[in-house]
């Protein structure tokens, strides 16, 4: 297995600090495992691609509660109803962020890699079929629960 952190440690960077900055939360780096596919262990999954000096794919999951702990963090007031409809859009935002500070933390480091538009899934609704490839797993803690990255990139 060929994945170097140099491909991981950005995606990895950008999750902490958009959890610290906006989420005002701690990331806690819990096991590394290896996969045969990226596909996610949770409910939902923020797909991101990457092309350039290497390609590959990123898929950030967690569970539904999570997700929800998440949102209403970041839109207070929100009703159950209401967090239950709008959640894939405040964690696309989440994402987004995310994937910005991956790219300046790539483009500092002087790589060229392009990351295309998170996408989020809910993996039990989803006709998205992950490819087998080589992938790195490692789990985030926080008080909102658990996040699974995998980085599948070659």
């Amino acid at each position: 297995m060929q994945i170097k952190a140099d491909f991981i440690n950005p995606f990895l960077e950008a999750a902490t600090i958009v959890f610290r900055d906006v989420l005002q939360q701690d990331l806690i780096r819990g096991k590394i495992g290896i996969k045969d596919s990226p596909a996610p262990s949770h409910e939902i999954a923020i797909v991101i691609g990457v092309v350039g000096s290497f390609s590959g794919e990123v898929v950030y999951s967690m569970n539904y509660d999570a997700a929800y702990k998440i949102s209403r963090k970041l839109v207070p007031g929100l009703s159950d109803e209401d967090v239950k409809n709008e959640y894939k859009d405040i964690l696309g935002e989440i994402a987004n962020m995310t994937t910005g500070n991956a790219m300046n933390i790539f483009t500092s480091a002087g790589q060229s890699v392009e990351i295309t538009t998170p996408n989020i899934q809910e993996s039990q609704s989803t006709s998205v079929r992950f490819n087998k490839k080589p992938t790195l797993s490692i789990n985030l803690y926080s008080k909102f629960g658990r996040i699974e990255v995998n980085v599948a990139i070659a």
